[in-house]
């Protein structure tokens, strides 16, 4: 357990099944889990999926004060997803469940199971959007702020959901 609470942001998403139903599903997992506090989530959004096939993505975002050192925050949301039947058969397969560790207060990092940032947070509108409502001036170490990289997925289609 890391001494102080460290803010992170949390990527959700899922296309299968009832995958609103699955992502506000996660959110309450997130916040029962111990060490974790989510401090903040925002709105929901519908996406298509990027290098993969299947139906549109619901996603969202949301920021967690974390006792979990960034690796044991990883293991908790890989456990997340597998209470709710996540399957890894292929890259980019959809899935019940993605929960992507985006950001670890600030770190940068890269081991053979975390990269942080997140690697293609930066290419994303699915991440971007989200991020950007609640953060719009966070960093991403080497790519700039979240506000300032909107425009580079201005092509990428996303609809918010209605409430």
């Amino acid at each position: 357990m890391a001494s102080e609470p460290a803010r992170a942001y949390v990527g959700l998403g899922a296309n299968l099944g009832d995958a609103r139903a699955q992502v506000e599903a996660a959110l309450t997992a997130l916040a029962s889990w111990p060490g974790l506090r989510v401090v903040g989530r925002s709105a929901l959004y519908r996406s298509a999926p990027i290098d993969a096939t299947g139906p549109d993505f619901v996603n969202g975002v949301a920021a967690v004060d974390s006792e979990l050192a960034a690796p044991d925050l990883l293991r908790a949301l890989q456990a997340i997803e597998q209470r709710f039947g996540r399957e890894r058969p292929f890259p980019n397969a959809p899935r019940t469940l993605d929960l992507d560790l985006l950001w670890f207060a600030g770190l940068v990092m890269q081991t053979d199971t975390l990269t942080l940032p997140h690697p293609r947070l930066h290419q994303r509108a699915f991440v971007l959007v989200p991020l950007a409502e609640l953060v719009p001036g966070l960093d991403i170490p080497g790519h700039g702020r979240v506000e300032d990289l909107l425009p580079g997925v201005q092509d990428q289609p996303i609809e918010v959901l209605p409430q």
